[in-house]
């Protein structure tokens, strides 16, 4: 005679049983660890299925996004596609802003100009920072968790309250002169071409409205960029070259971001510089798995900036 059905209970988590714990040493993860989160709302892909998800930050498996090759090409082309929009929609707010200075016939004059009016230089700005902004939020939204934090590691350490600004300040204070030596030599006025995109920046602000253009600069750009560069361009990089080993994969990532930080600036004077201090901060964040740091190094090399214009401006 067949004996009445009855089902055993599962044991609660961490107890001995016939199902292990999520929790347990066979499943990987000690006791009062964090089980790896949820990819957000969208849904395993069969690549993922096939080995091909794995962290963008350090190489590693299931660190973190971009997941996939699929979702690394689709954050490169967010950055490129925000990075376009951005200079468009710079472009029409100078265009609406000049319409309502009453400047509609000469704003590409003043634009043109080595230090363009203070409305010139914030319109552009806001133009390039909306396109950034959307890149960054397509990406964690359409192939990340939805949040920068975890997505791109956008946190901060007391450690970085030191490491940043050592990091910024040497950045221009000894690498920019050591690697522009030589051409000292070949350009005597090559200090001063190297000043000029800070000029240009700051130059038409005075007063109150330097200390704004100050702030934006010391501030919004750094965190701005840092997410967009070291955030969503460094870690697709990563996960798109992690095959050619745990040495030569970040090194090419780290590299080729630090070239396009550069060229993205349009500045070829300052090109080198701006590519060396680019591959110093994607260097940093890919060390440190965080943004902060860079985020302060960035802030600290654009204060020097700011305050060596300030200063010029101030004795003439």
């Amino acid at each position: 005679q067949s004996q009445p059905y009855s089902q055993t209970p599962l044991p609660p988590p961490g107890s001995p049983g016939p199902y292990p714990s999520p929790y347990s040493e066979k499943s990987g993860y000690p006791p009062g660890s964090q089980l790896p989160s949820r990819r957000g709302p969208r849904h395993v892909r069969q690549d993922e299925m096939n080995g091909e998800q794995g962290a963008a930050d350090d190489g590693s498996e299931g660190s973190g996004p971009p997941w996939s090759i699929s979702d690394a090409v689709s954050w490169l082309l967010f950055a490129i596609a925000g990075f376009a929009v951005g200079q468009v929609l710079g472009y029409v707010i100078l265009v609406v802003v000049a319409t309502l200075n009453g400047h509609t016939a000469d704003y590409a004059r003043l634009a043109a100009q080595a230090v363009p009016p203070a409305w010139v230089v914030v319109s552009e700005l806001v133009g390039l920072w909306i396109g950034f902004l959307g890149a960054i939020a397509a990406a964690v939204t359409f192939r990340g968790t939805g949040s920068v934090v975890n997505d791109l590691g956008l946190r901060f350490s007391w450690w970085d309250l030191l490491i940043g600004p050592v990091v910024g300040f040497v950045g221009q204070v000894v690498l920019i002169p050591i690697l522009y030596l030589p051409l000292y030599h070949l350009n005597p006025h090559i200090q001063h071409e190297l000043s000029q995109p800070a000029q240009r920046l700051t130059g038409g602000f005075h007063g109150g409205n330097l200390f704004i253009i100050g702030f934006l600069t010391v501030v919004v750009v750094p965190l701005i960029e840092e997410m967009l560069f070291r955030g969503v361009l460094l870690r697709s990089f990563l996960r798109l070259f992690r095959s050619a080993g745990r040495f030569l994969g970040p090194a090419f990532a780290i590299i080729l971001t630090g070239v396009l930080f550069g060229l993205a600036h349009f500045e070829p004077v300052q090109l080198l510089g701006l590519c060396a201090f680019g591959v110093v901060l994607s260097w940093l964040a890919y060390k440190l798995r965080r943004l902060g740091a860079g985020i302060l190094a960035h802030a600290t090399f654009n204060l020097i900036a700011v305050l060596a214009i300030a200063s010029s401006s101030a004795v003439h």
